[in-house]
């Protein structure tokens, strides 16, 4: 990997809501093989929602990727590109990937290029862990991001500017 990128990967969700917390469990996956991979210019962030402060975070990055659960009837994971949105989108979550991209680009006048890994999840029940189900979704996922954290020029190129 070239050393000169300024990487973000943000998961964010409930890992007391079961599946709920498959964007955390990402992070902690990556973090750990990150690091014994030796790679830099990568770096972390986890929360159980975004935050308008994140639009300030990501503006200082080459690449930014959202991690979070999905309950859509996708297959077992989707990586889809971001696009800024002036809707106040607010979620089961604070805000929507779109409306901190939005944010970025109305204060900052920059739009890194922003993806967002959709992990399908299957039980929401206020408990820990994950299900069966959703375990092998990630396991499936975290295979993709250490594909693409080793290529990130991939990721920026394919970005299509709105």
């Amino acid at each position: 990997m070239h050393q000169d990128y300024n990487i973000l990967i943000y998961g964010y969700g409930n890992p007391g809501r079961q599946d709920d917390g498959l964007g955390n469990a990402m992070i902690e996956k990556l973090e750990s093989w990150v690091k014994s991979q030796k790679m830099k210019g990568i770096h972390f962030d986890s929360n159980y929602q975004l935050n308008i402060e994140d639009a300030a975070e990501i503006a200082k990055r080459d690449l930014v990727i959202f991690v979070d659960a999905s309950t859509e009837d996708i297959d077992d994971f989707i990586l889809t590109q971001v696009n800024a949105s002036t809707d106040v989108a607010f979620t089961s979550h604070a805000a929507s990937p779109g409306y901190i991209v939005g944010l970025c680009k109305d204060i900052y006048k920059t739009i890194p290029p922003t993806w967002l890994l959709h992990i399908r999840g299957y039980e929401w029940e206020f408990k820990e862990g994950l299900s069966t189900k959703a375990k092998q979704n990630l396991e499936d996922a975290y295979e993709l991001m250490k594909e693409k954290l080793e290529n990130p020029q991939e990721l920026i190129d394919a970005f299509e500017p709105f």
